[in-house]
This record gives structure tokens, sequence and C-alpha cells, in this order.
């Protein structure tokens, strides 16, 4: 009994040794520093939470994070690539740089109190159905906590914040990335709100958006429908092209598009139409020519209608391009912070979320999960984060802020976010990003390891910005 006492106790003091040589003073200083502006923070969070601003509207937004990180030191550059909402925050001088991601735009039609039913806090507005209230927040947060390292003395080199606005609609890092604000940048880090906890090492979809307009003539519509030219008809036409084209195209593409204007009354022969259409595959070498098939099928509509026709670029986005060398180093991060703990009422609203909206109960998931093998098509959603990978390595990680199974871009995910599961998220991915730049600041070889890996994914492909004159910030 007494040998297991003592083997017990031994086995506690390696396990504390062994965690505070891998915790390390800067790191201990980091999760100081924000614990410290916790309670800022998650004010800042909330308040973006409330305002629930779409893309390129989000000037309070980005207004109360470019003015805290004012406040703690860093020197603002507003208006950044043409869009009044974007801005960088930057501290310190020299190499290495080190830059990381802020989103706050929200999504239309998702208002939500913080309550798990569906329950609108303005009825038809607008929420944060992708958590972007967070996403800015705690990047802030841990920008803000190695620019105290640096003027402390622990760190050398340079800090950098980039707030990303329309990361939902037009993709705003697009316009950024081509005015070359990541040119002096060595390595870029982000995080997104998840379901689950872990070094995000997957993809994502290219994606290319496009509007088609299609111009005929106005007629009555019972009286002398042959003296019109149906825009409308036009619009049917395209879109039947594309559906009868998903039976011809690889398993990894999606199409979809969205009917904007197809004619305002009944008894008029609409003279205009026009809809938004979007194209994703697995890579952009993939997406393109499906991209450039659908465009003609245009053509082909206007002239079955007799109607002529205009396609105009919005914007297009890159696949994310994998670093798992940085993954490796948030991986180990991760498992120094540890799993998020949940109350018993945080696991209750999970759960109650999960029953609203048909899922199984199974509460919320705080653990740290293992990293993953890159698969080659993940599937799931599109990123501008996929531009600035193509530009500089990039590391990403995904927090867990909303129970198993939650609906993306749903009111579910705005409930949590404007609460303490979003919140308990929200600082542990400042500490979690902080500490993994932590070790970038200190070893010149990671930071020569992460780039060997982006340079050898990269290849020999160009990137060429998918985009056609400045971001349409006045679009709706």
């Amino acid at each position: 009994m007494k040998h297991s006492v003592i083997t017990f106790l031994i086995a506690i003091m390696i396990t504390t040794i062994g965690y505070s040589q891998k915790l390390d003073k800067t790191k201990q200083n980091i999760i100081s520093s924000v614990e410290n502006h916790k309670q800022e923070i998650i004010e800042i969070s909330d308040q973006i939470w409330k305002l629930a601003e779409l893309a390129f509207n989000e000037h309070e937004s980005s207004k109360i994070l470019s003015d805290y990180a004012e406040k703690n030191g860093f020197t603002v550059e507003k208006g950044v690539a043409g869009m009044p909402t974007a801005f960088v925050a930057t501290y310190g001088s020299g190499k290495p740089v080190i830059s990381v991601l802020g989103e706050f735009d929200a999504l239309p039609g998702l208002s939500q109190t913080t309550t798990p039913n569906k329950n609108p806090l303005v009825v038809g507005g607008s929420g944060h159905g992708c958590g972007h209230n967070m996403f800015g927040a705690a990047s802030l947060a841990s920008a803000i906590a190695i620019k105290e390292q640096i003027e402390n003395g622990d760190l050398k080199g340079t800090i950098k914040f980039f707030g990303t606005p329309s990361e939902e609609k037009f993709f705003g890092k697009i316009w950024m990335v081509d005015a070359g604000l990541w040119d002096d940048v060595d390595v870029n880090i982000s995080w997104h709100p998840s379901a689950s906890t872990e070094a995000d090492v997957q993809t994502s979809l290219a994606l290319i958006d496009f509007k088609v307009e299609f111009f005929g003539q106005a007629a009555h519509a019972s009286m002398d429908p042959w003296n019109g030219r149906s825009a409308s008809d036009a619009l049917e036409l395209y879109t039947n092209g594309i559906n009868y084209y998903r039976e011809h195209v690889k398993p990894t593409v999606r199409i979809h598009y969205h009917i904007q204007d197809g004619g305002q009354v009944v008894n008029v022969v609409p003279d205009y139409s026009k809809l938004w259409v979007r194209v994703r595959d697995t890579k952009r070498s993939g997406m393109k020519p499906v991209y450039e098939r659908v465009v003609e099928m245009a053509e082909g509509a206007a002239i079955l209608a007799n109607v002529d026709y205009k396609v105009s670029l919005i914007s297009g986005i890159y696949e994310v391009l994998v670093n798992r060398t940085g993954g490796e180093v948030m991986q180990k991060n991760l498992e120094l912070l540890g799993s998020i703990e949940y109350t018993e009422k945080e696991i209750k609203f999970a759960k109650e979320i999960q029953a609203s909206t048909d899922k199984p109960q199974l509460g919320i998931d705080g653990t740290i999960k293992p990293m993953r093998k890159t698969l080659e098509n993940p599937g799931g959603g599109s990123t501008d984060v996929g531009d600035v990978s193509w530009n500089v390595p990039n590391i990403n990680l995904g927090v867990t802020t909303a129970p198993v199974d939650t609906p993306w871009h749903s009111w579910a995910v705005v409930a949590c976010g404007g609460m303490s599961i979003g919140h308990k998220g929200t600082v542990y991915a400042a500490k979690a990003m902080a500490m993994t730049m932590s070790d970038l600041f200190k070893n010149d070889k990671l930071i020569k390891n992460i780039t060997s890996e982006y340079l050898e994914r990269k290849g020999n492909e160009e990137y060429e910005a998918m985009i056609d004159g400045p971001a349409p910030i006045n679009e709706n």
C-alpha cells in the first residue's frame, strides 16, 4: 500500500514537471494576458453579436475591434484595399512577421436570442450564424497577448491583426490579398467557431460567383405577348440548362443559383431578369472549366428566348492550402491547454438546442480531437482564407462554440454565440492561437519548415485573384 502511494505521488510529480516544462513562462504569460482581457473580449464579442452587421456594412463592428486594438498600443490602418470596414493593426518591428485573421460579418435572416429554441431577437433581422462575432474578438485577444510579450522583451518581431470584412458574401480577403497586405508576413494564423476542437488540416472548396442578367422587351402578357421578348423565359431556360448539366459533372462539383429578379407582375412580359450563380469544386483547376461551361449556357438561353444577356464576375476564392507542419504546432498547444469543460446548465442548453433542431441529444464536446488525415475531398464549404493560404503559410484552428451536429448558418449557432458556450470557445481560441504564435516567434527553423511545406504544396501554380475591379461595397 505504501509503495503504491509513493508511486502515485512520483507519477504526479513527473506529470507536473513535464507539463511545466512544456508550458513555458511565455505561454503562462499569454494565458494570463487573455484572462486579464477576458471580460472586455467577451463584451466585444457580445456587442458585435448584437449588432449583427452584414457584408461591407460592419462599420460599428469594425470600429469596436480597431478602437480596442488602438487602445492596446497597436498602430491601425483603416479602410485598406478600398474597403471602409477593412483594417490592419500592427505592433512591433522586424522579423518574424506573424498575422492573425479576424472576421466580423453576420448573415441575413438569422436573428436569435440566447435561448435554445427559435426566437428572433429582431424579426427578419440578421445574426451571427457562423460565429464571426467570436472570430474577430478571439483573434484580437491573441494578437494583444503576443503584443504584450513583445512589449516586455520576451518575444521579438511583428504581430499583425487583419480585420477582414464580408467573408460571407463577397469575400473581402481577396481584395486585401490583391493589395499585397500579406507580402511581408511569414506565417498566418486563423480559426473558426465549430462543433469540435481540433487543429484544422482540411481543405475547403474553391468557388466562383457571377451574376447573369437577361434583357428583353416588355409587352402586355395577354393582349399582345407576341410583341414581348421574355427575360424570364431566358432565366428559366438557363436554370433548366444548369440542372440538366448537373448529371454530367464530377461528384465533387456544386452549382447553386439564386433568382434575384424574375419579373415584377404577372400581366407583363418581363424585360429584365437576374440571378446569382455559384460554382464550387475541390480545386480551382476543377472548378474553372465548369464555370466556363455554365457561363456559355447563358448565351444559349439568350438565343432561345431572343433576348440579350450579360455575365458579370463577382468574385472567386481558392481552396485552402493545408499546412500540416503548422497544424502539428497547433495540436501540441491544444493538448497543453486541455479540453473545454462545461457546466450542467450549458450541457442542458446544448441538448435543448439539439432537440429543437431534430438532432440526437448528445450534448457538447469540448475534448481535443487528434489531428486527422488530410482528405482530398472533405466536402463542406468555402472560405476566402483559401486566398490567404495561397500567398502565405496558414495554420487553421477549429474550436467548439456550439453543440454536436448543430446546423451551421442557423439560429442555433447564433444562440450559442451570445452566451457562455460561445464565450468559453472565444477565450480558448485566443489562448491556443497566441501560444502557437509564440512558438513561431521563438523558432526560426519552425517557420522555415512550415514555409517549405507551403511551397511544396503550392508547386508551380501561380495565384491569380478572381476579381474584376474594386470590392463591391455598395452592392446589395
